[in-house]
């Protein structure tokens, strides 16, 4: 294969440290093509990623993700927790007594746990005769190639400029949104210490979120323990505001005005990808053109999948339902979410309160939950071979009745949601929220809402957007010179029908339309890359120095990311893929075919 030489990773956060793992995993071999390693990480500190920062977030956001469903690291994190310091564990709240592989930590400890795996990797490599250079306070602002395209050099927000043979992109989350502090906006809530009061003061007007996701209640509790304190009386939790903060009031914008599903006990709490099916039996149920079309994956995967799990579930109505042939995806996305469609979002938590608690403290599995997360991450890994047409379907109808199922709130935080709102500091609205950016005002947010019946104007003090991370455009690649010299294009679906795709053309409502000389297509978010995470320039073919592996940059490929485990498993398939290159002395393969060799044994 071609040597990796010198490589560079931008960015030291979760993929960057699974990455290092599947290095270090194979490291005989890999010492043979792999010269050195430089990491660049734009903060101090390497080895935390973002959401789990001790300069990003705090002690009151909750990691939404326990031990057992962490993939493998050098040490697993319960065992990691059994032998910190005492102290350090009662700071971070946990009782060293009850410590458990289930339970849902503080995201500075998971963070402080990933750190202390960064730094084994990084000296298990370099014992092995790699060395590794550590770039801290050192943001990667431009990847520049040489004019032959067969290097590339690193330049800095610290003015360095170093040439590396291969570069792998693992930067993570990126926010383009910008903050407005003089009229109290935010493109999003992180780092989180930005819009906490000063120590001993209190924000004293209503707080408003773009979305109720948990990146919105991360945003929630970090305010509401600012501004009073919970207390367990007898077997609910309640909420006592601060004297003084009668005026401080939180809000949450939601689309639908529904809140996500609650954490839930699991049978296998690591995701692999073919679970429901094998590589032959789905590679096998493409089409002549090869496409794998949505609703042929719902009727020979999903379906029998489904069926067997609501009948463990003891639903039978459903699984009768799901038994007729003419019974799509769409039909089930709208029955599930009739079924949790509550008038009062919170009076909804509270009923689903009761078997989530069930599930979790009884280990009693809610298994079609399980199942449809297993579903979507099977097809992520194969989402290439969906037409445009299905990709409409799967963003517009299938992923957001995912996520709301996927992004489940562990109950503590429910629990909080729930006091917060019986004290009365804490509501949810339905309807379309969009930030007025024509507003003048000074000191106040202006935020549209368009309910379906009406439009009305509401007014914050503080605004904080937690609608997530969505996909970029390539012109918002944060590379330039990549963009210029053509090595990045946009990720792409192929239109089945012309006539559809004329259809959307003359609605005009899609501006995610584009065709050239190859076809018509839909641009599905982000940047093209091959099945081994290489980028693909404007001439079509895959550069073999440049890896992406930065969700938000190839979420257009891979529309489902389940955060470690898809980090591990991302990362595995790339070292996986030079590793069978070197084993078959030939170029790295980022056909999907070959590529899904790969996936089985991950």
């Amino acid at each position: 294969m071609r040597p990796l030489g010198d490589l560079a990773i931008a960015g030291s956060g979760a993929t960057a440290i699974y990455l290092l793992h599947h290095i270090a995993s194979g490291i005989a071999e890999l010492s043979e093509v792999l010269d050195s390693i430089t990491i660049f990480e734009r903060t101090s500190l390497a080895g935390y990623g973002m959401p789990y920062h001790p300069e990003t977030t705090d002690i009151h956001n909750m990691s939404n993700i326990s031990s057992e469903e962490i993939p493998a690291l050098p040490e697993s994190f319960v065992d990691w927790l059994r032998r910190t310091d005492e102290d350090q564990l009662r700071a971070w709240n946990i009782d060293p007594a009850e410590i458990d592989p289930s339970v849902v930590y503080p995201r500075l400890a998971l963070g402080a746990y990933l750190h202390a795996q960064y730094r084994t990797l990084v000296d298990r490599i370099t014992a092995a005769g790699v060395p590794i250079t550590e770039r801290t306070d050192s943001n990667v602002e431009d990847i520049v190639p040489d004019e032959d395209g067969s290097r590339y050099h690193m330049e800095t927000s610290r003015g360095e400029r170093e040439t590396f043979d291969t570069v792998v992109i693992a930067t993570g989350h990126m926010w383009s949104e910008e903050d407005d502090p003089a009229r109290g906006y935010y493109g999003s809530p992180w780092p989180i210490f930005k819009i906490l009061p000063p120590e001993g003061a209190h924000h004293r007007r209503t707080i408003g979120t773009l979305g109720a996701s948990l990146s919105a209640f991360d945003v929630v509790s970090s305010l509401a323990h600012r501004h009073g304190a919970f207390q367990r009386e007898g077997k609910r939790l309640r909420y006592h505001p601060n004297p003084g903060t009668e005026s401080f009031n939180l809000v949450m914008h939601s689309l639908d005005g529904s809140l996500p599903h609650l954490q839930f006990d699991q049978v296998e709490p690591l995701r692999v990808i073919y679970r429901h099916v094998d590589r032959e039996g789905l590679l096998g149920l493409r089409d002549e053109e090869g496409f794998l079309r949505l609703s042929t994956y719902f009727d020979a995967v999903c379906r029998p999948a489904l069926i067997d799990a609501f009948t463990k579930d003891e639903k039978p109505l459903i699984a009768q339902k799901l038994s007729s042939p003419t019974f799509t995806v769409e039909d089930f996305v709208e029955l599930m979410t009739e079924r949790h469609d509550y008038e009062d979002a919170f009076a909804g938590m509270r009923v689903e309160m009761k078997p989530a608690k069930k599930s979790v403290e009884n280990h009693r599995p809610i298994h079609w939950m399980e199942v449809v997360d297993d579903l979507l991450y099977t097809l992520n890994f194969h989402a290439e071979l969906l037409p445009a047409e299905d990709h409409l379907v799967l963003k517009g109808v299938v992923m957001p009745f995912v996520m709301s199922v996927i992004a489940a709130l562990p109950l503590p935080s429910a629990h909080e949601l729930l006091a917060l709102h019986e004290a009365g500091k804490l509501e949810i609205v339905a309807g379309r929220a969009a930030v007025d950016s024509a507003s003048s005002e000074s000191d106040v947010t202006v935020v549209q809402v368009d309910d379906g019946d009406a439009t009305r104007e509401v007014r914050y003090g503080m605004f904080v957007d937690c609608s997530g991370q969505r996909a970029l455009e390539v012109e918002e690649y944060p590379f330039p010179s990549l963009v210029e010299s053509g090595k990045v294009r946009k990720a792409r679906a192929p239109f089945l029908s012309d006539a559809r795709y004329r259809e959307l053309e003359e609605e005009g409502e899609n501006p995610h339309l584009f065709e050239d000389s190859t076809g018509r297509f839909l641009h599905t978010g982000g940047v093209d890359i091959d099945a081994a995470y290489r980028l693909v320039g404007a001439n079509g073919e895959a550069d073999p120095a440049l890896y992406d592996l930065a969700f938000p940059h190839t979420s257009g490929v891979r529309p489902y990311s389940y955060g470690l485990q898809a980090c591990s498993a991302t990362a595995e398939i790339v070292v996986g893929a030079w590793l069978e290159a070197i084993e078959e002395r030939e170029e790295v393969d980022g056909d999907l075919s070959e590529a899904t060799e790969r996936y089985t044994e991950i």
